[in-house]
């Protein structure tokens, strides 16, 4: 039997983008110190939710992926893999990761990892993405949960520092989102899905990517002027987050949307990558509250 088709339907790019994120926000509670089983249970059973949503959101959407370039070929579409089996691959895959979170992690982290998935597959797959401009904005809610699923696993309470990942991480979803449906246009404007460039024009769009990145980079700075990092990580936040707003106002100027567009992408792709290792390495959590948030795990 071939994996390929089954491993794709899980969307491996998606599955990384969230590693990335959850390693971070676990590193920034951890507060330098590391407790394997933990961090594998968090990383591993965020990493199986996020890829039980994808197969489930590939069912959900087979329809309107059989309107759009880039998602013809997908199994779903094609026949490739049925419903049933997709079904059972997705229901095998949540079983497992919240199995995994809820036995070796803490009952919060366990909470939001219900709360994204409940987000991305009811709220934004059955809904909001057919029939709302607003589902990005709600969707965004999902993408943040993983950083703060890794810090949860920590700490074991929602405090000022998960409050601070979720708006970063949520203001970052938007340019971030916008950016991929301006470049994929047509797709969305084929399949009648009702994003922001499509619904209220590019223009539109990029007014909101630029808004977005500026108030992701202020949300950013935030977690060094709480005391939750260093100013190393500040420092670097400013610098790519100012970079990345740089690019987003060429979009007023650009007579290549979508060549832009690509850009802001790809830049953003950067920007969180650099935010998750700096709040790894630069991490100010307090000793006392870590030996708490450790104790409470025992």
């Amino acid at each position: 039997m071939a994996l390929k088709p089954y491993l794709a339907l899980t969307k491996p790019g998606i599955i990384f983008g969230n590693l990335v994120t959850v390693i971070g926000g676990y590193f920034l509670a951890a507060g330098g110190r590391f407790e394997l089983w933990l961090f594998l249970a968090a990383v591993l059973g965020t990493s199986l939710v996020v890829a039980s949503g994808c197969v489930f959101n590939n069912v959900i959407d087979r329809d309107i992926d059989g309107h759009m370039a880039r998602t013809q070929s997908r199994a779903m579409v094609t026949g490739e893999i049925s419903i049933p089996i997709a079904l059972l691959l997705a229901c095998a895959l949540g079983i497992a990761g919240f199995g995994l979170l809820a036995g070796m992690t803490t009952p919060l982290a366990t909470g939001f990892a219900a709360f994204g998935f409940a987000i991305y597959v009811g709220a934004y797959s059955l809904y909001l993405k057919r029939h709302s401009v607003y589902s990005t904005l709600i969707g965004s809610l999902s993408g943040a949960s993983p950083p703060v699923i890794g810090y949860c696993a920590v700490t074991g309470q929602f405090d000022l520092g998960a409050l601070l990942l979720l708006i970063i991480f949520s203001m970052w979803q938007m340019p971030h989102s916008y950016a991929i449906a301006i470049f994929r246009y047509d797709d969305y404007a084929s399949a009648s899905i009702p994003v922001l460039p499509v619904k209220c024009g590019v223009a539109v769009a990029k007014r909101h990517i630029v808004i977005y990145t500026a108030l992701f980079v202020i949300a950013s700075v935030m977690l060094s002027v709480a005391g939750y990092t260093g100013w190393a990580y500040a420092i670097v936040a400013i610098a790519v987050g100012v970079y990345w707003l740089s690019v987003t106002l060429k979009g007023y100027r650009t007579t290549d949307d979508r060549a832009w567009a690509r850009k802001v992408f790809g830049i953003s792709i950067m920007v969180v990558t650099a935010l998750s290792v700096m709040m790894s390495v630069d991490s100010r959590m307090p000793m006392t509250e870590s030996l708490l948030s450790f104790a409470l795990l025992r």
